[in-house]
């Protein structure tokens, strides 16, 4: 594989950012019908909680994604490869039976590098 959709292992050196699930879902309570604009929606949030601290993908060091349906693991890998900068992260993958919402095709969490604590 030339080119991995995460890493095989990340350090992380200073404090600890875990970002919950993020779900589909827009503040109007619409959910996109496939499984790409859903990623790109998921990994949208999970960028204004980064910035919100600060931060960016690269601080990222674990993904947890949540697939309903493993034949849409193409679809998400392909939106994580547009995204996602090098390093990747390390990743889990974990097909589910359902989430919260029968809408939602997938569900990510992230855990991120905040860096070395100065002082």
């Amino acid at each position: 594989m030339t080119d991995p959709v995460y890493s095989m292992a990340r350090i992380a050196t200073g404090p600890t950012l875990f970002v919950a699930g993020q779900v589909p879902s827009t503040e109007d309570g619409s959910v996109p019908e496939n499984a790409a604009a859903q990623t790109e929606l998921v990994l949208s949030k999970i960028a204004t909680i980064l910035a919100d601290h600060g931060i960016d993908w690269p601080a990222v060091v674990k993904l947890t994604y949540y697939l309903c349906d493993i034949s849409d693991l193409t679809a998400v890998r392909e939106v994580l490869r547009a995204t996602l900068p090098h390093p990747r992260p390390t990743a889990t993958l974990v097909e589910i039976g359902a989430l919260i919402d029968p809408r939602f095709r997938v569900e990510i969490d992230a855990i991120a590098d905040l860096g070395p604590t100065s002082g």
